[in-house]
């Protein structure tokens, strides 16, 4: 918050709640009088609507003639109002879950996607959050609609998808500085989901398959490649020994056969097909 945003709460809830009894004027003055005149008067009767009480988790806002009472916000506990001149309201100081609803939003990158969040935030200072803004809570409400839109339009589709913490915190800290004069603390933004339309979920399932697809071929030709440079030096190292190619012929018979296969394979000498071809 600016130094000047501050100095103005502070002059709100200092000076001008110390200046509440200086400005009720004589008439005023007359009627607070007459009102503990009638408390007095209907004692212990009156005790029952003067003495009021609030939770742990709440304060009350007390307005006399319509000006905020001296004193800041009351509670925990019992408190006292005088009847017919003075009212109060209370505020809940808990944390509140709010659920934005999904934002149609139009990223950097010309891309339409749905986006909903959730926000946590309680009410930091009782007084501010009743004499500041008409409804703390509907106006934060619109706040975090409007700026998650505002966020995202200044995203890509994969920031988007891929950076949920930074835009959760940006977030905070714009829905922070903001409702900071509303008297309302945000804790923690959290971005739940980004749906994406089906035509475009589509193109990126075949764009993705077909990657797949090119990365597996490339694979395979690499293996390829691999396998057959693994057989030419298997070929030559083979080629300088007959028996190294007699017992490759074994080793091939005794895999056959481990596999309970029917057809039995008798290997035949190469030496002895040449010989036989020579003849021929």
């Amino acid at each position: 918050m600016k130094n000047s945003e501050m100095d103005d709460l502070m002059d709100f809830q200092g000076k001008g709640a110390d200046d509440t009894d200086e400005g009720i004027g004589m008439c005023g003055w007359i009627l607070t009088a007459i009102s503990w005149l009638i408390v007095i008067v209907t004692l212990p009767f009156s005790l029952c609507v003067c003495f009021k009480v609030v939770q742990e988790y709440e304060r009350a806002v007390i307005f006399r003639l319509g000006r905020l009472l001296q004193g800041g916000s009351k509670g925990p506990g019992i408190f006292f109002v005088l009847p017919c001149i003075e009212s109060y309201q209370k505020v809940d100081l808990r944390t509140i879950t709010l659920g934005v609803p999904p934002q149609e939003v139009l990223t950097k990158d010309s891309v339409t996607v749905s986006v909903d969040a959730v926000v946590y935030y309680r009410v930091s200072n009782a007084t501010v959050s009743v004499a500041n803004v008409e409804n703390a809570h509907h106006s934060t409400r619109l706040l975090a609609q409007t700026s998650l839109r505002n966020i995202l339009g200044t995203k890509n589709l994969h920031e988007i998808l891929s950076d949920r913490e930074s835009i959760s915190l940006a977030m905070q800290t714009i829905l922070d500085e903001a409702t900071a004069a509303w008297g309302i603390k945000v804790e923690r933004v959290e971005i739940k989901d980004a749906r994406l339309p089906e035509q475009l979920q589509r193109a990126m399932a075949a764009e993705a398959e077909a990657a797949r697809e090119a990365r597996a071929k490339v694979i395979a030709a690499e293996g390829e490649k691999k396998a057959s440079g693994a057989l030419r030096d298997a070929s030559e190292i083979i080629s300088e020994s007959s028996s190294a190619l007699q017992l490759r012929y074994l080793q091939t018979l005794n895999s056959i056969s481990a596999e309970k296969n029917s057809t039995i394979i008798f290997p035949l000498p190469l030496d002895m097909v040449t010989s036989m071809l020579g003849r021929g």
